[in-house]
């Protein structure tokens, strides 16, 4: 029996990314599965329906979500989204579960077997897989390009007859995939950069990125790191020490990026008003943790604002507003975590509920939530 996948429409009007693309499709149809994408799933990713088609798929509606085995998404599906899922149906996409039980009960109720992509574990086999790293990768970049359109200066340095433009300085706080990013985009813009983060691996990196690293590296920063590689919270005194060194540092920035985000927790507050008024006026922070609640004290979710004279720019889903780029990372990402699933025996679906990519992803199996950070048992 042929297995059906179906890539929809994104429902939520801000994310133009889709879970498909013409190469994905390629893959998935040399999988033997019969894909189906609904009509205009790719419009804002810029891949018309005519690509999709041209790919193998089948251009279907929503009603298709009925009788397919695979859903391939960006977000989580809505309650009325999963109500029309068949049971048993695996769905994978950026689930955001923290915080979201109902979410969870839905999909468990439906019956369907619900995988958190950016639950991957960050381990070797699963780098391709890593939706975190590639979507992080881009808001990086994108965090640079906005910072500068919202700066009425240049960033290079430019000499001319008419007198010198000074390099803009950028700061970047969090030196993750993000960061590092946003650090080498900003330097190919010709900016002076400087990075911080709470790991001290970080450093090495940071530097050999040709950016200057800030950081109070006393005894506790030296042991900051988790063993899964996120960074870690920080007791208050250490906070208290960075804050002064940071407030210190900002006030010479033109542009500050900030990127700290702790799993399944509040976003840490890295700067306060106080920090922006002691800012030059016309500097430019871009917050991307405004998801979680925002690292940057008077940031508003999908706005720019001007606090105490600076510009804070607080676009929510930044791989969306670069969305063609974006989904054709996050399609292969989906891909190869699906290929995982698929039997090179008998090339059908089968789910190994003890492998480790399985284990740490999978929300909701056979009608309830196995995943122990969520109220689940392991299965």
């Amino acid at each position: 029996m042929q297995h059906k996948i179906f890539i929809p429409k994104e429902t939520s009007e801000s994310e133009g990314r889709v879970g498909g693309s013409p190469e994905s499709v390629k893959k998935l149809k040399s999988l033997g599965f019969d894909v189906v994408v609904q009509a205009e799933a790719g419009t804002l990713s810029r891949i018309p329906d005519s690509e999709f088609e041209n790919a193998g798929a089948r251009i279907g509606s929503a009603a298709d979500a009925a009788n397919a085995d695979v859903v391939l998404k960006v977000r989580r599906p809505t309650s009325p989204e999963v109500a029309t899922y068949k049971s048993g149906a695996i769905v994978l996409a950026i689930m955001d579960p923290y915080g979201n039980e109902q979410a969870l009960d839905d999909m468990a109720k439906a019956g369907v077997s619900a995988f958190a992509m950016e639950l991957m574990p960050r381990i070797t086999r699963a780098q391709s897989m890593d939706v975190l790293s590639s979507q992080a990768n881009l808001a990086g970049y994108q965090a640079v390009m906005d910072a500068a359109t919202e700066f009425d200066r240049a960033m290079p340095m430019m000499m001319t007859a008419a007198g010198t433009v000074p390099a803009a300085k950028v700061f970047v706080m969090g030196a993750g995939v993000a960061g590092l990013q946003a650090i080498a985009t900003a330097r190919r813009l010709g900016a002076v950069v400087s990075a911080t983060d709470v790991r001290p691996a970080s450093k090495e990196q940071v530097a050999s990125l040709g950016a200057k690293f800030i950081a109070v590296e006393d005894e506790e920063f030296k042991a900051a790191e988790t063993s899964g590689g996120y960074a870690k919270e920080m007791s208050a005194e250490y906070k208290a020490k960075q804050a002064a060194l940071t407030a210190e540092h900002l006030a010479k920035q033109d542009i500050v990026i900030t990127t700290a985000l702790i799993p399944g927790r509040p976003a840490p507050r890295l700067i306060t008003r106080e920090m922006l008024k002691a800012m030059k006026p016309g500097s430019v922070v871009v917050d991307l943790a405004v998801e979680r609640g925002g690292n940057v004290e008077g940031a508003i979710a999908d706005q720019v604002v001007e606090v105490e004279g600076v510009k804070v720019v607080g676009y929510l889903n930044m791989p969306g507003r670069i969305a063609a780029s974006a989904s054709a990372l996050y399609a292969k990402n989906l891909f190869t975590f699906l290929e995982t699933m698929v039997s090179k025996e008998s090339k059908a679906l089968a789910l190994d509920m003890e492998d480790e990519l399985i284990k740490a992803t999978a929300l909701t199996h056979g009608g309830v939530i196995v995943h122990p950070n969520f109220g689940g048992g392991q299965s």
